[in-house]
């Protein structure tokens, strides 16, 4: 029976976040009884991405700065001279995770990472589908 919830990370200022935990709390009730399936997760936003990454240490840093640094003479600047945009199109909007009885597949050092690249810290909407 498909499931979908719709809920708020909290508030994180730049930076690489590993977000596991806080993720799985608000999928208790659609992850329960669900034997086998595909969890979809996908945010709602522009200046900030989702990532699968390894989770042991806990110092995930802007590797993107390098490839995208925030100096790149930038176009796009409606929102302020903001390279925000191009690092979430790089990432990604959206991750498929496995599901297996009730729990999250993931391999023993993956967790789910909000890449958020404004240095404001912002709450950012993320919506859960559950298949």
């Amino acid at each position: 029976m498909p499931w979908q919830k719709t809920f708020s990370l909290a508030k994180r200022s730049k930076g690489c976040h590993l977000i596991t935990e806080e993720v799985t709390h608000h999928l208790s009730e659609g992850l329960r009884g669900t034997k086998i399936g595909i969890l979809y997760l996908f945010i709602q936003h522009t200046s900030a991405a989702l990532t699968v990454n390894e989770n042991y240490d806990p110092d995930m840093t802007m590797c993107l700065d390098k490839i995208v640094p925030e100096s790149m003479p930038w176009l796009h600047t409606d929102e302020g001279p903001d390279v925000s945009h191009t690092k979430t199109a790089l990432i990604g909007t959206s991750l498929q995770l496995p599901i297996t009885d009730g729990r999250l597949n993931l391999g023993t050092w993956q967790g789910i990472y909000l890449a958020e690249f404004r240095h404001m810290p912002h709450s950012r909407k993320i919506v859960a589908t559950i298949l």
